[in-house]
């Protein structure tokens, strides 16, 4: 079952690309927006995994979240493990988590040494009080650390449907900010956003950000194979906005809770979004495995690998192979 079944006015346009291009050019579409994927894991999940190379490929980039209450050793612990294991781990950052500046220095130091990495995901993470001097991500880029450690390429957090514990105003002045830090530094930015559920509101938001002067490439968050009733705690527990109406309405029909729903229909129409605005700011996916990565990792390789059709009614699309 599709995660998204409801017309929407990009269904129009869809028709329109279809007898222009035809099913092949966005069957491409999808498979590129979806080529280079990246996911995300836990520390407590990779102490549950025998082997990522069971489930991912080799060179696939895994973030790794770095939550309230955790330890940052055991970041490290599971980037040096995926990073031993074929993969470019991409560690988060919790700016309001970090005790102190030496602290922070101190973690990006043991990364290089234990791990090896020029890349991480720079986040302000969801700790109401600081535990230290940074309140924001801002400040862990204005510090100049993450230079200095050798940390190139960092992605930052983006907020398609607002957040509920930062003012809208607050969310374009930082995104002002964090565009303006790339323009007088040699660092390479990307967004990286929360998980989406319907394109159509995304669309509009990616559009009035690039309108405003957004200049950074864009990872959307794709919520990967889960049950109805995982998405729809998992999009309350994050304050999903928007696009979680649909969930809302699916639930209704009780039957549904434990069905397993696929992003298909969101990730086609921010293909085609991609394969026919010039001017669109979303290059890719990042798949966030809420129902367990064995699923989502299968689910994303086979669409990687264009084993898939499309729906009759060009609503979705289907997978040909298992992803249990």
């Amino acid at each position: 079952m599709s995660l998204l079944e409801m017309p929407t006015t990009q269904d129009s346009v869809m028709q329109d690309f279809l007898m222009q291009d035809g099913e092949n050019s966005l069957k491409s579409a999808i498979r590129d927006f979806m080529q280079g994927f990246t996911v995300e894991t836990t520390p407590g999940a990779s102490a549950k995994t025998a082997d990522y190379r069971e489930m991912l490929r080799p060179g696939t980039s895994v973030a790794v979240t770095f939550l309230p209450g955790s330890e940052f050793g055991d970041t490290i612990k599971t980037a040096a493990r995926l990073k031993r294991e074929g993969f470019t781990p991409l560690p988060h950052l919790a700016a309001r988590s970090i005790p102190s500046q030496d602290a922070f220095q101190d973690y990006l130091a043991r990364l290089q040494d234990e791990v090896g990495i020029d890349e991480v995901v720079v986040l302000g993470g969801s700790v109401p009080t600081p535990l230290g001097p940074f309140d924001n991500s801002m400040q862990l880029l204005e510090s100049g650390l993450l230079d200095r450690h050798g940390i190139r390429r960092i992605g930052v957090a983006g907020h398609p449907e607002g957040s509920p514990d930062i003012r809208e105003e607050d969310i374009m002045a930082a995104l002002k900010w964090k565009n303006a830090f790339a323009e007088r530094t040699d660092a390479e930015l990307y967004i990286i956003t929360q998980f989406v559920f319907q394109a159509e509101p995304i669309i509009a938001w990616d559009r009035r950000i690039q309108a405003e002067g957004n200049q950074l490439p864009i990872r959307i968050g794709v919520p990967g194979l889960a049950t109805l009733k995982t998405l729809l705690n998992h999009a309350r527990n994050c304050g999903i906005g928007a696009s979680m109406g649909f969930l809302v309405k699916q639930a209704r029909n009780v039957a549904k809770l434990m069905s397993v729903n696929a992003p298909d229909k969101l990730v086609l129409d921010l293909a085609h979004y991609k394969a026919t605005d010039p001017n669109c700011g979303i290059h890719s996916a990042h798949m966030y495995p809420l129902g367990g990565l064995r699923k989502t990792a299968a689910w994303s390789h086979a669409v990687v690998d264009g084993d898939f059709e499309l729906k009759s009614d060009h609503s979705g699309f289907t997978v040909n192979r298992s992803v249990e």
